[in-house]
């Protein structure tokens, strides 16, 4: 999953940029208003971590600019501690949560999961595609013959990708944009050094290939 992070404060966006990493997300960092607003137009993302003090702007105006543009990704704000002013605006400039600095990161998480789900109609942790279940907490997946995999946080990233939306067709562009953040760069054969990992865990029939074209999870009946 790509989500971008807006945070100037260096430190800060370190931290979180790490165990957002650990917690199976692919992260773009955002250090202005500017920044933030071009990123958020040009990426694909699954989701947005909002600070509104930034250092050429308020980030409740980058906020309304997408809102405006009509982009509608989650977005969870940040804000100081007891200004509910701030969420009251945020809420209504089209954000979908907000958290209080300090915060703990578990609860950072567990917004963000919940807010990506709803995005995608879902209620629990579980993502399920035919008989397959993906446990996007302890990042393994359970296969139709009840073993349980544990997966490596490119495996994850990838799986998870395909199974959020299964019976799509993903090119390799779009699965190596949620795979990998704008500083990395990933060889032409990455995706399919991956899938045929994975391939080993789901059975060759799961992931079908179109050839020059992409990947597509499949629903076996």
């Amino acid at each position: 999953m790509r989500l971008l992070l807006v945070e100037d404060d260096a430190l800060i966006a370190e931290t979180l940029n790490r165990q957002l990493t650990a917690a199976g997300f692919t992260v773009d960092e955002a250090r202005t208003a500017q920044q933030a607003d071009q990123l958020g137009r040009q990426e694909d993302y699954r989701a947005v971590v909002l600070d509104l003090g930034l250092p050429d702007g308020n980030g409740l105006d980058v906020l309304k600019a997408w809102r405006s543009a009509r982009l509608t990704m989650p977005v969870l704000i940040l804000t100081a501690r007891g200004d509910w002013q701030d969420k009251v605006n945020g809420l209504k400039a089209g954000a979908d949560d907000y958290l209080a600095k300090p915060f703990q990161t578990e609860e950072l998480l567990a917004r963000l999961n919940a807010l990506i789900r709803r995005s995608e109609g879902r209620v629990e942790a579980r993502l399920t595609a035919g008989d397959f279940e993906l446990d996007e907490y302890r990042q393994c997946l359970q296969t139709p013959d009840g073993k349980e995999h544990s997966l490596t946080g490119t495996e994850f990233r990838l799986l998870r990708c395909l199974m959020s939306r299964p019976g799509q067709l993903f090119s390799k562009e779009q699965l190596l944009e949620q795979l990998y953040n704008l500083n990395d760069s990933p060889s032409d054969n990455t995706i399919e050094a991956y899938v045929r990992r994975l391939r080993k865990m789901t059975g060759a029939d799961a992931i079908l290939t179109r050839r020059g074209q992409g990947y597509i999870f499949n629903v076996l009946d």
